[in-house]
């Protein structure tokens, strides 16, 4: 009980309107009837129409256990509040004769179930958005974990020699259709003055949350990895110079607004730094000047160099409170 409790209390004006409710339909019900003979109650009526109202109780309050404040919590709360009403004023029948006119049960009964179904459609679709939303970034991580298997310990990415190998796999794969490709090394901006200041746990914390804000920011095609460091490598299957920038500028506005939150209190802002290289083919297709550079290779080298460019060009950026 000590867990459920707490999760009352923050729906508790919704179970004592209610409450309210179910009083007020009593008080009319009676002032507006008389009670019906003990012979001429159906017990097996009031048995299935009390254990409807029960079970629709029961469901709302493993909703209001179960789910934070939000637009799908109130629109499934407020319809099975009104169905639960609609069945307690359905049972009250069963023990009360109400005059022909007004019919007053007649509209509590079909004008609230209506309205309650009509909320639950509602509520439910909007429920069903939220979990596609959910299963979908779910799926994205599953990948990673079945798929992916050398991981690095403190992001739970794949590490730099998984993304070297799938690399060359990809670059292969694209020369072959002579489609684009871009590879992304992603730099977090004075993350050493970080480490120094709250010390490498909170590092270690900010590098996982900064991998799982990053992971949800990209496409299903795209590979995420822990290249080094503070640094993240990224592979853009099918992606021209366009497309690279644009979702670039997404990453960086994405951890420009993420606010990490240390183990002290204290708000992290930080930006990330990005260097972005090309595959090409045809007369501009990337040849290796030595043995030991490989297609990947180079290109990461490329993409390097952008990022220590684009470094050089940025004033050292660092907010915390």
């Amino acid at each position: 009980m000590t867990d459920i409790n707490p999760m009352l209390k923050l729906h508790q004006w919704k179970l004592l309107g209610l409450a309210l409710l179910f009083q007020l339909c009593l008080l009319i019900s009676l002032s507006l009837s008389e009670p019906k003979a003990w012979a001429d109650i159906d017990w097996l009526d009031v048995a299935s129409e009390g254990g409807f109202a029960l079970l629709m109780l029961v469901w709302l309050l493993l909703i209001l256990q179960s789910r934070p404040q939000g637009r799908v919590t109130q629109w499934l709360s407020l319809s099975l509040g009104l169905i639960v009403l609609a069945q307690c004023q359905d049972v009250l029948d069963e023990f009360m004769v109400f005059p022909d006119s007004p019919r007053w049960d007649h509209w509590v009964e079909s004008g609230c179930m209506l309205l309650g179904m009509l909320l639950l459609t509602v509520g439910i679709y909007f429920w069903h958005q939220e979990q596609w939303v959910i299963n979908r970034q779910l799926r994205k991580r599953e990948g990673f974990f079945r798929e992916h298997r050398n991981l690095d310990n403190t992001t739970l990415l794949s590490r730099a020699d998984y993304f070297r190998q799938q690399l060359t796999l990809e670059l292969e794969r694209h020369r072959q259709q002579q489609a684009p490709l871009a590879v992304m090394l992603v730099d977090v901006d004075a993350f050493a003055l970080f480490n120094r200041q709250q010390g490498h746990r909170e590092g270690d914390r900010y590098l996982l949350a900064l991998g799982e804000l990053l992971l949800l920011n990209l496409r299903d095609t795209d590979l995420l990895c822990r290249y080094a460091g503070d640094r993240f490598a990224i592979i853009l299957p099918f992606t021209e110079q366009f497309g690279a920038r644009a979702l670039g500028h997404e990453l960086q506005a994405a951890v420009a607004h993420f606010a990490f939150k240390t183990r002290a209190g204290h708000t992290h802002i930080n930006h990330i730094s990005l260097g972005i290289a090309y595959a090409q083919w045809g007369e501009d297709a990337i040849v290796p000047t030595t043995a030991a550079d490989s297609p990947a290779e180079i290109l990461i080298k490329r993409a390097h160099q952008q990022l220590l460019l684009n470094k050089n060009r940025a004033a050292p950026r660092h907010v915390a409170a």
